[in-house]
């Protein structure tokens, strides 16, 4: 690993600006279970110009890159950004984390990435929604929720239903949009892992084949895949000639605009803020603007919510752990804790990490954490349809 590649991931990332104060650490989610973690040593020993510290080469994977540190740090150092970067040189060097499910989601996203790729891409369209294939004005990137769904069938096999949700939505707002049959995964995983040859393959895909829609707004469910388009498609290569918003501004967009009328749930639910919707991208409004809309819904807020909210416990599948364990169970009973029926949430990967904590044995009596994890988009396609 040279030093000039330190030094210079040190200065694009601020991170010469730390001067330890701690307070990274005291909001770190990570530290509160390991206690030998802190963000800021991370930035200290590379500074120092230690290479191959073994504590580094752990840390770099225990940290969850929610982004709490960045939020906390008076200087704005880019503590995120900067283990996204050490990472990718560790990555070169062939030093990878351990993954969950044997690398098989990282497996999945490297074959997306081959230029032989075929794929039956959008097995899950019927004649009860409407798409265009080609030319449109509003493209949908249906993400991966459909794989995840079919590969954690046991756990999560709901993910499934989230594209056709997702279109049943924009339909009833008076959209038809467009949703590429060669679509292909965002590569927010393997960015987050080191894989930036790969990630940029997937990147190139999908920015040549949106382009080619001529489409004039792109909507996602998925947090991880707006924040790799709005932010790391934007960093690694150029402006996109298309806007990008999240389905929770769409939908409230068509609300106060009149196109969209949701009918009454029943219903009490409190909502997760996930890391990359919530403290990378600061969407907080919008999903709580649209529950507060749904007639007879009632969201009741966890203790730790916004800005504060706390992680589901993974990172990009790198460090499934039992410190993660800890941290979804702790989350569930505050969920729980509320006293309402479900926990709403957009990002895929958490409702996987929260179903998967209760799927065996739990260490805590399972009435305290047995809460249902829903996917919101879901659930606004459910108030759609309730009643028809």
């Amino acid at each position: 690993m040279a030093e000039d590649e330190i030094s210079k991931l040190i200065e694009e990332t601020g991170a010469f600006d730390c001067v330890e104060c701690g307070k990274c650490t005291s909001v770190c989610p990570a530290a509160v279970y390991d206690t030998e973690f802190a963000p800021r040593l991370i930035v200290v020993k590379a500074q120092e110009g230690i290479k191959d510290d073994p504590m580094t080469k752990k840390n770099i994977w225990v940290c969850l890159t929610c982004e709490m540190c960045n939020s906390m740090c008076p200087y704005k150092v880019n503590y995120t950004g900067f283990i996204q970067g050490l990472r990718s040189m560790y990555f070169r060097r062939g030093e990878v984390p351990i993954c969950s499910q044997g690398g098989l989601v990282h497996t999945m996203q490297r074959l997306m990435a081959k230029e032989d790729l075929k794929q039956n891409r959008l097995g899950w369209v019927d004649d009860d929604i409407k798409i265009s294939k080609d030319k449109g004005e509003v493209l949908l990137f249906t993400g991966c929720a459909y794989q995840l769904g079919t590969i954690f069938d046991d756990r999560a096999a709901f993910l499934r239903d989230v594209p056709k949700s997702a279109v049943k939505i924009l339909n009833a707002a008076g959209v038809t949009p467009v949703v590429l049959e060669d679509e292909v995964c965002c590569g927010h995983d393997l960015l987050w892992v080191g894989d930036e040859d790969s990630f940029l393959k997937l990147m190139d895909k999908n920015i040549e084949r949106i382009k080619a829609t001529g489409v004039k707004k792109v909507v996602f469910t998925c947090p991880e895949c707006f924040r790799t388009f709005d932010v790391d498609y934007q960093d690694f290569s150029e402006d996109l000639p298309f806007e990008m918003v999240h389905i929770s501004e769409f939908v409230k967009d068509a609300i106060d605009d009149g196109k969209l009328k949701l009918r009454n749930i029943d219903k009490k639910v409190t909502y997760h803020d996930s890391c990359r919707l919530g403290k990378h991208m600061g969407i907080y409004d919008p999903p709580r603007e649209v529950l507060s809309a749904v007639p007879g819904l009632e969201m009741i807020e966890m203790e730790r919510s916004r800005e504060k909210a706390t992680c589901c416990g993974v990172n990009a599948w790198a460090n499934c752990e039992e410190n993660g364990k800890k941290m979804q169970i702790d989350r569930l009973k505050e969920a729980k804790g509320t006293g309402a029926e479900s926990m709403l949430t957009f990002c895929p990967k958490c409702e996987i990490h929260f179903r998967c904590a209760t799927h065996n044995k739990v260490p805590v009596p399972i009435e305290d954490v047995d809460i249902e994890v829903e996917d919101f988009t879901n659930l606004i396609a459910k108030a759609l349809e309730d009643g028809e």
